[in-house]
């Protein structure tokens, strides 16, 4: 590829125009946007984008695209007028779980650093007048919040991106996109043939359509949403200006699924208190037929429900009535999140889907990032468009998990709530065995996973564990406890075949996983390592194990697809390594607690003693009848091995432990449990304890790395860096209460001041107190240090600790 690539932006709403900018700013300037509507009222989602910019979110990635998106936009003007107005933002409750609720949410702003407070219904009168107090229990406000003009923000930038030598061409239809080997090369529009070395699509709710031409499947639905404008309200004559068009805050009532702002003398209302209404894509006009496509006729009943709520709320709209109504479409995914980065099957094709107004300049700058410097500097694993496991790129899977999304957008969704259908998809060789055991089930990736058993709600350890507040309450119970004590007393069976299996091979195996990870994997056959990927400026893009279970072959055990993606992405093109998911065909069990070896040793000839089988060693042998790979591994901090074999044995792999280990007392044991285990010593969750944005020694995660290995991905970024010198560090925390167990993402505060946020989350229950991992400054991160941490509006008193908490010695493990 030339220095200078030549870049194919394919769509001029907002995202378009936003990447165009952010590229040609960091010299990327030979850049096409080709649009199919006119300039820039396209046709697109941006063309009737009411620009409602709300930053609060519980993903961080989400808040700061949304931050930035406000600091650049205020910043643009086009022909002297505004593209931003910083009104704030203000969200009110209407119900005690909404009351608890805004007190959540104003704890992820003071975690990600964005200024706001919350208000008493009084408070909130005086800040939007139109407001009912008596409706209201209290309110959230946001300062830095506020109105987007969307196509004035396009066209500015779009304007600053011409004015560096990018081109935008309208009235120009994609029709197909030319690849040369595994790379894009041109795109082919109805007015002729663009040569691109990258081509981006920000075709918005169209992408899908793009996707198809490089065979992407773009998991997107189009929905219509309703929003409609009031007849002129008495109250706010004089108030604005058409320059100035609004002055009180942007509101959202999200009981109700609505929200709203002011058009001069009007207001706009927005509503997701409708039925979900998703579009298809050939049933939308194309711009050249109709000016507006993404704008659809008005639903005036689904309307009725949200009018009546809107006087309510606002009893000056009484005299008035919906003057004008649409239904305009955009984008909804099955996660609730975008679509963001390189296909996996077509080098340079690059998606910037299912984007938002909110999001618009955040998500373009993290994309000028990735593609100029090789990496966005805010994490974006959640946005990843290589995120999802093939089940869940099925056609009826994206459309109702899409239209289940709209339905609760607004909606209080507890952090562990999964969706309810379509379940199950993935179950593993044992989901009879648990349903026989009364496994509650949650969902990931997919797979059924049990939380806890309720055949295990009469151990006597259960009356041993502590109650918690309402929250921490739900998907949790006191069973999980126990099962985590008894995994300490005697011995659990894990159900670890969710987590995803890679198997690498070939002559040049050992170099290629050399070269991406940080430990030293030149060891015999039969040694486990845990090790790192680092991206190019010494981020951690995941944690592994890796077992060497031959000369020329590896066993990985990874975070989920992006780890695939990664691997796939850097094979040699000669063939000598093979990357192959094993995880469909295969599945494991953890055996674990100071009973294990008494559970297994009988079972088998081969060695599991200590000496005969050292801790971080791989074995392939027998137990019972069944053929296992079994690593002396264990994320609880007990004596153990993680013991795979072949789905069709694993019912008989299953039978095998579970009758054997009758007579020590043996139970089947949940995530729950797990998770409680795992952090009481210190072992991190990728995605949620560290990322991208972190480095390993920051992480606690020094001992991973080699330095004495010649080279490795992000090797040459951590010069400098130590334990010593790091600037912050992810933190152990002890809660004095134990009936405060936190969920993730509080603020921590010292001295009254917001310092650091939490990641993970449990009741410690080996330890007897709640337990939050955080990323605190090192200056604050010392044992003994007070902190508190917000949870739900009031402050919760905690101490930081050295760790492990529990068997600092490792004498539990290495027995």
């Amino acid at each position: 590829m030339a220095a200078q690539p030549k870049v194919v932006i394919i769509g001029a709403g907002i995202v378009g125009c936003a990447l165009s900018d952010e590229l040609t700013a960091r010299g990327w300037t030979d850049v096409t946007v080709l649009e199919q509507g006119p300039l820039f009222t396209t046709g697109g989602s941006t063309s009737h984008a009411p620009g409602l910019v709300f930053q609060t979110n519980g993903s961080r990635t989400m808040t700061e695209f949304a931050r930035y998106t406000v600091e650049k936009y205020s910043a643009l003007t086009l022909a002297g007028q505004w593209c931003f107005r910083q009104v704030g933002g203000l969200e009110v409750a209407t119900s005690p779980e909404r009351l608890a609720e805004i007190q959540r949410r104003h704890g992820w702003l003071s975690s990600w650093g964005v200024d706001s407070r919350l208000l008493a219904p009084e408070e909130s009168a005086a800040l939007h007048p139109l407001l009912d107090p008596e409706r209201i229990l209290g309110g959230f406000h946001i300062p830095s919040d506020g109105l987007a003009k969307a196509l004035r923000a396009g066209e500015a930038q779009a304007r600053l991106a011409t004015t560096r030598g990018a081109r935008f061409l309208p009235h120009h239809t994609v029709t197909g996109i030319e690849t040369t080997g595994d790379r894009v090369s041109a795109v082919v529009t109805d007015q002729g043939t663009f040569p691109a070395d990258i081509v981006v699509s920000c075709a918005g709710f169209w992408g899908p359509k793009i996707g198809r031409m490089v065979g992407q499947t773009v998991p997107l639905v189009p929905l219509a949403h309703q929003y409609a404008r009031t007849t002129a309200l008495p109250v706010l004559a004089g108030r604005n200006d058409e320059h100035t068009e609004a002055s009180l805050p942007i509101l959202r009532d999200q009981d109700a699924g609505l929200y709203y702002r002011e058009l001069v003398d009007r207001i706009g209302i927005g509503s997701y208190a409708h039925r979900p209404m998703p579009v298809r894509l050939d049933e939308v006009a194309h711009p050249r037929d109709n000016r507006m496509p993404s704008s659809l006729a008005f639903t005036e009943a689904d309307f009725e429900g949200a009018w009546a709520d809107s006087v309510s709320l606002l009893p000056s709209l009484s005299d008035a009535k919906v003057e004008e109504g649409f239904n305009g479409v955009f984008s909804f995914t099955s996660d609730g999140m975008p679509l963001m980065g390189e296909s996996s099957e077509v080098r340079g094709f690059w998606l910037a889907e299912a984007v938002w107004v909110t999001h618009s300049a955040g998500v373009a700058r993290a994309m000028a990032e990735w593609l100029v410097d090789g990496r966005p500097g805010t994490d974006v694993h959640e946005c990843d468009v290589n995120r999802f496991e093939e089940v869940q790129l099925a056609p009826s899977y994206v459309h109702e998990r899409s239209c289940q999304n709209f339905a609760e957008v607004y909606d209080i969704l507890h952090p562990l709530q999964p969706m309810e259908s379509p379940r199950p998809l993935r179950v593993g060789p044992f989901h009879s065995r648990q349903e026989a055991l009364g496994a509650v089930f949650l969902e990931g990736g997919g797979w059924e996973r049990p939380h806890w058993y309720e055949a295990n709600a009469a151990l006597p350890e259960v009356a041993r564990i502590p109650g918690r507040g309402e929250w921490a309450s739900r998907y949790w119970s006191p069973i999980a406890g126990a099962e985590a004590l008894v995994t300490r007393e005697r011995v659990a069976l894990y159900d670890m075949t969710p987590l995803k299996r890679l198997e690498v091979t070939g002559p040049e195996a050992l170099a290629f996983l050399q070269a991406l990870t940080t430990n030293q994997l030149d060891k015999p056959v039969g040694s486990v390592t845990y090790s790192l990927m680092l991206d190019e400026a010494g981020g951690i893009r995941s944690d592994l194990t890796i077992a060497r279970l031959d000369t020329e072959r590896f066993q990985i055990g990874a975070n989920g697809n992006l780890d695939l993606d990664w691997l796939r992405r850097h094979l040699p093109a000669d063939g000598s390594v093979h990357v192959r998911d094993i995880t469909a065909g295969t599945c494991c069990l953890g055996v674990w607690g100071p009973l294990a070896r008494e559970l297994v040793q009988p079972l088998t000839d081969a060695d599991f003693s200590h000496q005969g089988f050292g801790y971080f060693k791989a074995r392939e042998t027998y137990l019972g009848d069944v053929p296992v790979t079994a690593m002396r591994l264990s994320y609880v901090g007990e004596l153990g091995w993680e013991i795979y074999t072949t789905a069709d044995l694993g019912a008989k792999l299953w039978d095998t432990l579970w009758e054997a280990g009758q007579e020590l007392g043996i139970i089947a044991a949940g995530r729950s449990a797990f998770n409680s285990l795992r952090l009481e010593k210190g072992y991190r969750s990728w995605g949620h304890d560290m990322t991208t944005e972190h480095n390993p020694y920051e992480a606690g995660l020094g001992f991973a790395v080699r330095r004495k290995k010649q080279h490795f991905t992000g090797k040459p970024a951590l010069d400098g860096i130590s334990d010593e010198t790091v600037t912050r560090r992810l933190t152990p925390l002890i809660v004095r209460d134990e009936q405060s167990v936190v969920l993730g993402h509080e603020p921590v505060y010292v001295d009254g001041h917001p310092v650091g946020y939490v990641t993970s989350a449990a009741y410690g229950y080996t330890i007897g107190a709640p337990i939050a991992y955080a990323w605190l400054p090192a200056r604050h991160a010392a044992p003994g240090t007070p902190v508190e941490i917000e949870y739900f509006g009031a402050r919760v008193a905690a101490v930081t600790a050295a760790e492990p908490l529990f068997d600092p010695e490792m004498s539990r493990i290495r027995r």
